[in-house]
């Protein structure tokens, strides 16, 4: 596919955005040549500069869970942008969407909203450590929680994407209160939690990482945790902004059945606008200023035009039967992809659950990030630009995370099952 003005408008964007962009796995330098630029997008397409349209897979990396646009998200942003932008002020949406929220997650008792994911990881942490007195944290290598200082280290998605897991500009003696461990080995956990006995405030996680990749946690593992923080009066932060209510109405929580104290949201519940929320148990978040000592605040949180945009798309997903649908569609197209890898005798492995799916280009399973390294990085990208020229925008990362929409259909998992078999074909 020619893409010229794209080309052109990425060159005028360099000098103006560092490296062209405003988040670093949207330049393609993990795959190699340029992004596109997008001006439209509608149901499990988007259109680009040049006219060109592609079967997403990146779903505005997870919002976008009913397609692009779906008529119910459009009308209410409409509807609430008549009314105002913005209030620095309580309004009605923001008690609904807590409510809400405290209905379908049942670990949570009481919300505090804020702008974006990373917001509410950086405050779940600082509630954490304000809760229980204490400094440390424990998180696992691959594992990304935003741009947090606490929480750069060892991380996933854009960082590890550029080879680059810890950032400058972090600086060290914070990063020694931050012990990184590898996922799904849980006498490391045992044995650090003794070694600093009295001292971990916290262990954060996604349940399921996807952003090193899509990494499943082994039978128990979970649980084990649940465990061991119960054992050392640590809190268990779960980072739910990619899960939380595109795997089920609860999230990973309710679908492994393993309880946090403390839960991060994001992504899904804003209907594709800026979002984020903190959640837990009531003791634990009544801490929070006004009521305790734990300054958070946001002068956009709980902002009149994400609310309204966020329930109508949860309300969408209660309403009509969509995660049923989401669960069929993952199903074909993982069985689409193991098929034609076996005959195609590929050295690829699929991981999936519900409507999020990844193919790491190295035999599996892949159980942390140190496995997921062994991927053939090369590999992926050339899978990733003949799919692409195909008209198929799988992530531009060995490391992200695809997602289904509820407005793909079968007719656009076939055309990318053929895509993927003519790809591994063109490599031999």
């Amino acid at each position: 596919m020619a893409r010229p003005k794209s080309e052109t408008l990425f060159a005028e964007a360099l000098q103006y955005l560092p490296g062209g962009v405003n988040s670093p796995v949207r330049a393609f330098r993990a795959v190699g040549g340029h992004p596109f630029f997008a001006v439209r997008a509608e149901g499990p397409r988007v259109y680009d500069l040049d006219g060109n349209d592609y079967i997403d897979y990146v779903c505005t990396w997870g919002p976008a869970i009913l397609g692009h646009a779906p008529a119910v998200v459009v009308e209410a942003i409409q509807d609430a942008a008549t009314r105002g932008a913005s209030f620095g002020i309580p309004n009605p949406d923001e008690v609904e969407m807590a409510r809400l929220i405290c209905d379908w997650v049942p670990s949570v008792g009481k919300v505090r909203m804020t702008n974006s994911g990373t917001e509410a990881t950086m405050s779940a942490i600082r509630l954490a450590r304000g809760y229980t007195g204490r400094d440390r944290l424990i998180k696992f290598t691959g594992c990304y929680h935003g741009h947090v200082d606490s929480l750069l280290v060892k991380a996933g998605s854009g960082a590890l994407t550029l080879g680059a897991p810890d950032s400058a500009g972090v600086p060290a003696a914070l990063a020694g209160l931050t012990s990184t461990l590898p996922f799904n080995d849980l006498e490391a956990v045992r044995a650090t939690l003794e070694e600093y006995r009295g001292e971990v405030a916290a262990i954060i996680l996604e349940p399921i990482p996807a952003n090193a990749g899509l990494i499943l946690p082994e039978p128990g593992y979970l649980e084990g945790l649940r465990k061991l923080c119960d054992e050392h009066q640590t809190v268990l932060i779960f980072d739910e902004v990619m899960t939380g209510f595109r795997l089920g109405q609860g999230g990973v929580q309710v679908r492994l059945g393993v309880t946090p104290d403390l839960s991060c949201f994001g992504k899904v519940i804003g209907g594709g606008l800026p979002v984020g929320a903190l959640g837990g148990k009531e003791e634990i978040m009544d801490c929070l200023a006004p009521l305790g000592p734990v300054y958070q605040a946001g002068t956009l949180s709980g902002n009149p035009l994400a609310m309204a945009a966020g329930l109508a798309q949860l309300r969408a997903l209660a309403a009509g039967g969509v995660f049923v649908r989401l669960e069929e569609l993952g199903e074909m197209l993982r069985e689409g992809l193991e098929e034609i890898l076996r005959r195609r005798q590929a050295e690829m492995c699929l991981h999936q659950v519900g409507s999020m799916f990844c193919l790491f280009s190295c035999p599996g399973p892949v159980r942390n990030l140190e496995e997921a390294m062994r991927a053939d990085r090369d590999a992926f990208a050339r899978v990733f630009h003949r799919m692409l020229e195909a008209g198929v925008y799988l992530a531009p990362s060995q490391f992200e995370t695809g997602f289904i929409s509820a407005a793909h259909t079968e007719a656009e998992i076939e055309a990318t099952l053929r895509a993927f078999d003519e790809a591994l074909a063109a490599d031999g």
